[in-house]
């Protein structure tokens, strides 16, 4: 593999663009008449994941939240724990009508794997049930279910035995992906197989912040591979065990995956930043992507580990694909750094409560780059840190302009999941971020939730497209 290559020209299909980046008016008519440039259909929803909002789980992270790291700084900033959430596990009917009342049409939701088999061969038949009613009652409001089966967490059993550096790990969960498909098949046709893979991987075992918080190149290559692997294999459980057509579109599956994408941009003109913009994009953003399409797993870290290994069951497994983005990272090399660079945001730059650049331009250039693969694409998921909610409205705006820009530049865009429609524990950043179009009490036994600005502006989105809201 010559990774200098891939490199470059990665960082070429990052940087370069035949059309401008969108003019982000805020004209306050600019989310009028969406129907013209949008296709019929179009999801409008938000995303959740079940341990940020569920509560009252047991998995390895429930055990990472509560731990140290060597230098005795806690895993989770703020000290807090995912414990109660949102309560949402309790409180599923008040979540769906705060749904209705932005005018949302499809909904982002993971199962637990911890709570449906807490031991391995075990089947929690009671929570089986209650996802499945929601599932119902999501098509019952008029709310398409799109289920995520692996966001981020594991049952203790399965990361004792190793977690995602055990080959066994996937044999797990595509058994898990086929009790899931029989029990909630009837309900749901659209399913996401694994959650940012690269992030998982990243923050697991280059980063050190997410369980099993180790910093070893090698272990995070070699646990994306496993990820992939899972992927295909997934995609055919799902294929072969759900075989009901739950919306009578004539498919009873349609599966993909949700990506995290980011823009990176290089510090200076610099070859050596230039090249570590490069080899960051092409290992974060475009490895993964590469290997869905082509159906070869090609990942490497120069002079560390390189794999090049066939996947055929990886080839055709996508019906669309699934991007998560944020914002912008600016990139300067770093040897000294696990992944060989450094991130950063310069000082003059907007940013959001967790110092994220706020870049609306980069939702209509990562959209240009993955739609060229003729795929259908779904922002599985985009929003912001903001703690007083005086940002995000404007963040909501700016980025939903941004992909109806790219969906009249021929972009096949189906669908928007704003994350998130509550605030959530946001995994080793605790309680503190608030991310939610509605704002939860969680001092209150309740956990009240309270709509933000940002809220009015999901509703002018929705009537733009021909729904109206519940009050």
């Amino acid at each position: 593999m010559n990774i200098v290559r891939l490199a470059s020209a990665a960082f070429d299909a990052l940087t370069k663009d035949p059309h401008p980046p969108p003019c982000i008016l805020g004209a306050p008519d600019a989310l009028d008449n969406l129907r013209s440039s949008l296709p019929p259909g179009f999801f409008l929803g938000t995303a959740t994941a079940a341990h940020q909002i569920e509560g009252g789980l047991d998995n390895d992270w429930t055990d990472w939240e509560r731990g140290f790291h060597a230098d005795g700084s806690p895993h989770v900033k703020d000290r807090t724990v995912s414990g109660a959430a949102c309560d949402s596990w309790n409180r599923f009917s008040e979540d769906l009508q705060l749904m209705r009342r932005l005018g949302a049409n499809a909904y982002r939701f993971s199962v637990e794997w911890s709570r449906l088999e807490p031991s391995e061969g075990a089947w929690n038949d009671e929570a089986a049930e209650r996802y499945l009613s929601w599932a119902h009652a999501l098509r019952n409001a008029g709310i398409e279910p799109l289920v995520t089966l692996h966001h981020f967490t594991l049952p203790r059993w399965v990361a004792t035995q190793g977690g995602w550096m055990n080959d066994r790990t996937v044999d797990l969960l595509v058994a898990f992906t086929e009790r899931v498909a029989k029990k909630l098949g009837s309900a749901v046709d659209f399913w996401c197989t694994i959650n940012e893979p690269n992030v998982l991987m990243a923050m697991s075992y280059l980063k050190g912040v997410f369980p099993p918080g180790l910093k070893d190149q090698r272990l995070c290559v070699q646990g994306l591979a496993r990820l992939l692997r899972a992927h295909g294999r997934m995609v055919e459980a799902l294929r072969e065990h759900d075989t009901v057509d739950a919306d009578g579109d004539g498919f009873s599956t349609r599966i993909g995956l949700a990506h995290h994408v980011r823009v990176f941009q290089p510090a200076t003109r610099h070859p050596f930043d230039r090249l570590a913009a490069g080899l960051t994009d092409q290992l974060f953003n475009q490895a993964i992507v590469d290997a869905l399409v082509h159906g070869r797993i090609t990942l490497a870290i120069p002079g560390i580990v390189d794999i090049d290994e066939p996947a055929p069951n990886l080839k055709g497994s996508l019906d669309w694909l699934g991007l998560n983005y944020y914002g912008r990272d600016h990139i300067r090399v770093n040897l000294s750094d696990p992944s060989l660079s450094e991130q950063y945001v310069p000082a003059d730059r907007p940013t959001s409560d967790l110092g994220w650049d706020i870049y609306p331009e980069g939702m209509y250039r990562v959209l240009r780059r993955y739609g060229a693969l003729g795929l259908p694409i779904y922002v599985t998921e985009n929003g912001i840190a903001d703690h007083r909610g005086d940002k995000r409205s404007e963040f909501l705006r700016s980025h939903f302009e941004a992909l109806v820009r790219a969906a009249r530049d021929g972009v096949d865009v189906r669908g928007y999941f704003h994350w998130s429609l509550l605030d959530n524990f946001e995994w080793a950043e605790g309680h503190e971020p608030r991310f939610g179009l509605y704002r939860v009490d969680y001092g209150d036994a309740e956990k009240r939730r309270e709509e933000t600005p940002a809220v009015a502006v999901f509703q002018t989105i929705a009537r733009g497209l021909g729904r109206t809201p519940e009050r």
